[in-house]
This record gives structure tokens, C-alpha cells and sequence, in this order.
């Protein structure tokens, strides 16, 4: 039987390979993604001074997971980056002047509603889907729900609002808000990144 602390290199990658390979594909879900990492998690670890490492497989779990956590955020980073913005400001585009007054007061009114009766990922997952017209695959990228969560957002979101129509005070005094702001910037300049924060904001 091998003594861990006289362990050559090879012997430790070959000993704790499929034990950070399992924890990889836990956090991952995803093969290729795992071993990816792992391979990484080695090519660091054999860059250290060995000496240095008390206990090599304590250092090799902490870095693995480490860099599974790394990993996942890239992704979400990279999925954001190359959301199509640009096709769909194209394809919902509002050329109406939001200055006309009664344009925005239709426009302050539907935002006060939005932030008074509905919590932000309903918010969300309304407006994007509703106005814009997103699937539910791009609502689960971009928000990072589950897409019959997104689902079950909407159709609560929904029933909200039908229930408010009733009750909402016609005499409505506009106000101007970051989340109109943001709209309007969206629709008009190609800036819907802003929309999607102040959505996701209380």
C-alpha cells in the first residue's frame, strides 16, 4: 500500500482523479466540463512547490470546487455577452414619441402598476415575455430560472394584473421612474441590459 506523503505525482493524479472527477460533475453536470476542470485543477496543482502543500488532497478538493464555481460564472458571463440584444431592439423597436403626454402617462401608469403589485422576477419574466416576446428558453439564460419556473412566474404575474385592472384608480398623476427610463431606453437607443437590472431590482 502506497504512503500518501511519498506519493510521486503521477501516483497522486491517478489516486484522486476520480474522486474531483465526481465532485466536478456534481457541481457541473456535464462530462466534458468536468474533466476539463479536473485537468486544470492538475496543471496548477503540479505548477506549486509540493513541499508547500500540507495535505495535497484537502488542496486538490478546495481547488477543484474552486474552479467548478470559476467555470459556472464564465458561462453565465459568456451566455449574457452573446445574448442578441441588438435583434431583438430591432425587432421591437418603438418609434412612437414618448414625449407626447399621454404616451407617458399610459407608460408611467402600466410601470407604477408593475412595481407596486408584482415582485421583480414576476416583473421580469412579464415584461421580457409580454412586450418583447422572449421563449422560455431565453427567459431561463437569462434570468437563471428553471423555464417552468419562468412559467409559473408569468401566468402568477398575469393573474395579478387582470385582478388589478378593476381597481386601479383612473386619475393617475405620471411619474417618472428608473424602471420607465430604462424601458424607454431599450426600445428607443438599444440598451435593454439596463432594463433587465432595474426589472430584477425590489
Amino acid at each position: 500500500m502506497l504512503k500518501y506523503s511519498n506519493l510521486t505525482q503521477q501516483q497522486t493524479i491517478i489516486l484522486y482523479q476520480p474522486a474531483l472527477r465526481a465532485i466536478a460533475m456534481k457541481m457541473l453536470r456535464c462530462k466534458a466540463d468536468a474533466e476539463d476542470v479536473v485537468q486544470e485543477t492538475f496543471i496548477k496543482w503540479l505548477s506549486q512547490e509540493q513541499d508547500r502543500i500540507k495535505n495535497t488532497k484537502a488542496y486538490l478538493i478546495k481547488a477543484v470546487r474552486h474552479n467548478c464555481i470559476n467555470h459556472l460564472n464564465a458561462v453565465k458571463r459568456k451566455r449574457l455577452e452573446s445574448f442578441q440584444w441588438s435583434e431583438l431592439v430591432e425587432r421591437f423597436k418603438v418609434t412612437t414619441d414618448f414625449s407626447h403626454l399621454d404616451i407617458e402617462t399610459e407608460l408611467a401608469k402600466a410601470f407604477h402598476i408593475l412595481q407596486s403589485k408584482l415582485e421583480p422576477l414576476e416583473r421580469a419574466v412579464y415584461v421580457l415575455k409580454e412586450v418583447f416576446d422572449f421563449d422560455y428558453k431565453s427567459l431561463q439564460l437569462l434570468l437563471d430560472k428553471k423555464q417552468d419556473h419562468c412559467r409559473q412566474l408569468f401566468c402568477r404575474a398575469k393573474k395579478k394584473l387582470n385582478d388589478e385592472k378593476d381597481h386601479f384608480n383612473a386619475v393617475f398623476q405620471p411619474k417618472k421612474t428608473a424602471l420607465l427610463e430604462s424601458f424607454k431606453k431599450a426600445c428607443e437607443f438599444g440598451q435593454p441590459s439596463d432594463l433587465v437590472a432595474q426589472l430584477k431590482m425590489n
